[in-house]
C-alpha cells in the first residue's frame, strides 16, 4: 500500500491564496485541479465565486463530511460540468500537448511527490498525489504549470499564457475521500464523453489494485 497522510483537523494548516483560498499541511496528500486559461468564461466564473465567497463567509472550515458534500454539490460539480464541456482551445487534446505534460508531471515521482492517479483532459488536469513533507504545494503547481506550459507550447508551435493562474485542492481528509477522488479520475473521460485518443491516465499499482 502507498504512504498516504490524510488530513488532521488538530494539525497545524498552512492557509494561502485570495480568490481560491488553499489548506495545506506539510506531506499531505491532495486532489488538485488545474486548467487551461481559456476554458471556463470569464462571465461564468466571476458569478460563481460570488455565489462561492457567501457561502463560504456562512460556512467556515474546517467542514464536516455533510458541510463538505454541500460544497461540493453546490461549487465544485458546477466547475467540473463546465470543464468537460470541452470550452476553449483544448490544446491538451493533441497526443503531443499531453505528453509534454505527462513528462513534467512524472519527472519527479517518487522523490518530491508520489503520484497515485491523474489524467490530463482536453483543457484540464486532475491529479491526486502526496507531497514530501519539505515540498509547498505551491512550489509544486507552479513547478508543473511552468515547466509544462513552456513544454507544451514548444511541442505545438504555439506561445503565450497556458494555465489559468489559480488552481483547486482539496486535502484528502480519509480513505473513502481518497477512493471516490481516484474513481473520479479514472470516470472524468467516460463522463465527459471522451475517445481513448483524446485524454491520458495513469494510475500507480495500488490505485489500480483497488479500483478493481
Amino acid at each position: 500500500m502507498e504512504e498516504i497522510r490524510y488530513f488532521n483537523p488538530w494539525a497545524d494548516i498552512e492557509k494561502h491564496g485570495l480568490d481560491l483560498p488553499h489548506w495545506e499541511q506539510p506531506g499531505g496528500s491532495y486532489f488538485i485541479t488545474f486548467r487551461l486559461a481559456d476554458s471556463i468564461p470569464q462571465e461564468k466564473l466571476e458569478c460563481w465565486m460570488i455565489e462561492r465567497d457567501r457561502w463560504l463567509a456562512m460556512h467556515p472550515k474546517p467542514w464536516n463530511a455533510d458541510q463538505e458534500a454541500e460544497y461540493h454539490k453546490k461549487f465544485s460539480s458546477r466547475i467540473e460540468k463546465w470543464l468537460d464541456q470541452g470550452l476553449g482551445e483544448c490544446v491538451l487534446r493533441q497526443s503531443n500537448a499531453a505528453q509534454a505534460v505527462r513528462d513534467v508531471l512524472m519527472a519527479f515521482n517518487g522523490t518530491r511527490y508520489q503520484h497515485h492517479a491523474w489524467v490530463i483532459m482536453p483543457n484540464h488536469v486532475h491529479l491526486l498525489v502526496s507531497l514530501a513533507a519539505n515540498t509547498p504545494l505551491d512550489d509544486s503547481l507552479k513547478a508543473w504549470k511552468g515547466a509544462s506550459a513552456r513544454a507544451v507550447n514548444l511541442a505545438v508551435g504555439r506561445s503565450g499564457t497556458l494555465w489559468q493562474e489559480n488552481y483547486f485542492d482539496r486535502l484528502i481528509r480519509d480513505s473513502t475521500h481518497f477512493f471516490n477522488a481516484a474513481r473520479y479520475i479514472r470516470r472524468n473521460p467516460t463522463m465527459a464523453r471522451l475517445q481513448t485518443s483524446e485524454y491520458l491516465l495513469w494510475e500507480s499499482d495500488w490505485v489500480q489494485h483497488l479500483l478493481g
